[in-house]
């Protein structure tokens, strides 16, 4: 039989792998491998800007009708919209719809997700300055 906490741990696993946000350790601590609908290009990766940080920039591009679950990182998360449109929605915050041009940050810890509509794939550059030795990102 499968309890609620059992049942909570399962789906924040499922959510986690059906996004990509899988958690890594900090030797590797770069995005998971592509999933369906999200593909993830390390562009680089670098010690800092204090002890006990990294530093990683990404080019992340998901497809129409994809859902990026909700999820948190262990530091900051600043994006810059390349290419399309994605509805943003971050706790504490208004919904946005983010175009080309546009830019966003994610506060550390703070849940947030993505969906993507219309017809066009949204491409994002995304820099993540997180704490060392974390998940890269975790189910929220």
């Amino acid at each position: 039989m499968l309890t609620r906490r059992g049942f909570a741990g399962f789906a924040s696993c499922a959510i986690c792998s059906l996004t990509g946000f899988l958690a890594t350790e900090a030797g590797a601590q770069t995005p998971p491998a592509a999933t369906p609908g999200v593909k993830r290009k390390v562009l680089g990766q670098t010690e800092g800007p204090a002890p006990g940080y990294v530093t990683i920039t990404a080019e992340v591009e998901i497809e129409p009708g994809v859902l990026v679950g909700r999820h948190t990182h262990p530091g900051i998360e600043a994006g810059y919209v390349l290419d399309g449109e994605i509805e943003l929605p971050i706790e504490g915050q208004p919904t946005r719809v983010l175009k080309a041009g546009d830019a966003f940050q994610v506060p550390p810890g703070v849940p947030h997700a993505g969906s993507k509509s219309g017809t066009k794939p949204v491409r994002i550059l995304s820099t993540y300055t997180v704490e060392k030795g974390k998940p890269l990102a975790s189910p929220a």
